[in-house]
Formats: structure tokens, C-alpha cells, sequence
């Protein structure tokens, strides 16, 4: 918020102090007080005295804050914060709302080639993903051989850790197989 500051005249303050003295020097008439008759057959009502919003109400009567005679209890004051004045409305030039409108288009023009980037950006993405596919795509590999007598192999290894002489039957298939592969793929290369 911005900094404010307040100045005081002497001729406020003089007023001020000439305002106080003139109310000490008044002095109020009292004002001839009407008598109520009350009826005997009838019962006196309680007349309670007014309650100002702003008072705490009290349970008994003579515990309430009688006011002070002469001057009104008045609500304690409420604090507002103080906030600046708006500004004053621009002043219309024609160069000024010149320069406005071709600022609003200028940014139009902007949204929408952001909205064309953003969907050349996908069509692209597409494309690459698309040529990616077809060349760089892995040829028909042939399966592993001796995938389970590879398995046996090491699951008899497995449970017999302590003693690897009871797999000498599994490691024989799985070597034997692996002979078979290997005159397989070079016959194959001939």
C-alpha cells in the first residue's frame, strides 16, 4: 500500500479545543419528569431500561452500566482499512487504442499458431513414431535351443548344491543337445 501521511492545522486543533470548552459550558434543563398513575386492581409492569446493541446484556438489573447523564452511549468505533483510490480512467487518444487493437490481434494471431504448432508437434511425433516402426524393426529371431535342457540343468543344480555330481545326467543332454545346434546352424551356413 502506498505511504500517507496527514497534516493537522493550528486553526483545527484551536477549533477542536473551542469545541470542548463550549460543551462543558452548556449546561441541559432537565425536563419535567410525567407522572405515571398506576391503577390499583392492576399490576405494575417491570420497565426495563433500554439496551443499546453494542452493550453486553447482563442477567440482573443492577448489575447493568448505568450511561453517564447528558451524553449517549455510542458503539465502540469500527476501524476500516485504508485502501487507495483507483485510478483515473486512461485518457482516449487515438495512438493509444491504436496501439491497443493491434495488440488484441497480434495476440489472436498468437493463439493460433500456438494451437497449429501444438498439433504439427503430433502429426510429427506420429510420422517418426510410424518410419521408426518400419525400419528399425528386429527380424524373426529363431527360438534359443536347448532351452529345457538348459532348465533341467540348472534346476538340478539348484537342489543339489552340496553335492553337483547327482546333475552329470542333466549337463550330458544339455551338452549334447548343444552339439546338435551348433552342426545344425553351420550346416545351414553352407
Amino acid at each position: 500500500m502506498g505511504d500517507y501521511t496527514i497534516q493537522i492545522s493550528t486553526k483545527l486543533i484551536d477549533q477542536l479545543a473551542r469545541d470542548d470548552e463550549k460543551v462543558k459550558r452548556k449546561s441541559r434543563k432537565p425536563r419535567p419528569k410525567k407522572k405515571t398513575t398506576v391503577q390499583q386492581h392492576e399490576e405494575p409492569q417491570d420497565i426495563a431500561p433500554k439496551e443499546f446493541p453494542s452493550e453486553p446484556k447482563t442477567s440482573s438489573p443492577a448489575l447493568a452500566p448505568v450511561p453517564a447523564p447528558g451524553w449517549p452511549v455510542q458503539p465502540p468505533p469500527m476501524f476500516l482499512p485504508v485502501t487507495p483510490a483507483p485510478p483515473p480512467p486512461p485518457a482516449a487518444m487515438p495512438e493509444v487504442e491504436s496501439i491497443r487493437s493491434i495488440l488484441k490481434e497480434s495476440e489472436a494471431v498468437l493463439e493460433k499458431l500456438d494451437k497449429q504448432e501444438a498439433g504439427a508437434r503430433q502429426e510429427l511425433s506420429k510420422r517418426a513414431k510410424e518410419l521408426h516402426d518400419k525400419e528399425f524393426k528386429l527380424p524373426y529371431q529363431n527360438p534359443m535351443p536347448c532351452t529345457e535342457e538348459r532348465a533341467g540343468c540348472l534346476e538340478c543344480y539348484k537342489s543339489n548344491a552340496k553335492d553337483p555330481l547327482k546333475c552329470a545326467e542333466a549337463v550330458r543332454r544339455f551338452e549334447a543337445c548343444a552339439l546338435m545346434a551348433m552342426k545344425s546352424t553351420t550346416a545351414k551356413a553352407d
